[in-house]
């Protein structure tokens, strides 16, 4: 059982598998560090600590940003959107956001380049 506010948990939109998108947005400048997943438990742990706390889908448990690669998030603001299954972290991020080592998760792979 997740210590999340029931509030909250009553307005999340989740996915068949429980999670909700959570994206990292950098404080001040507004770029976009990441996407992750997080259920119920990983937003309560976020919001309790101020620490980027997501749900990994591939091993099945949570992780705090930085835990193991010192590039942690320090989260200012935890916003919800409007139909409820987005959440926007605003973070201080110390370090690459990306697992790759790239400072965000954006970086690598340009669809469609700006015009002029």
């Amino acid at each position: 059982m997740s210590g999340l506010d029931p509030a909250i948990a009553a307005r999340l939109k989740r996915n068949p598998d429980g999670l909700v998108a959570a994206v990292a947005q950098q404080r001040g400048t507004g770029e976009v560090l990441m996407m992750a997943w997080m259920d119920d438990e990983a937003l309560h742990r976020t919001l309790a600590t101020r620490r980027g706390t997501y749900y990994s889908r591939s091993r099945q448990q949570y992780w705090i940003k930085g835990e193991t690669s010192g590039h942690t998030q320090y989260v200012h603001e935890v916003r919800l959107d409007c139909d409820g299954d987005t959440v926007l972290l605003v973070v201080d991020q110390e370090g690459a956001a990306c697992h790759t080592g790239d400072h965000t998760c954006f970086e690598a792979d340009v669809l469609l380049e700006a015009e002029g």
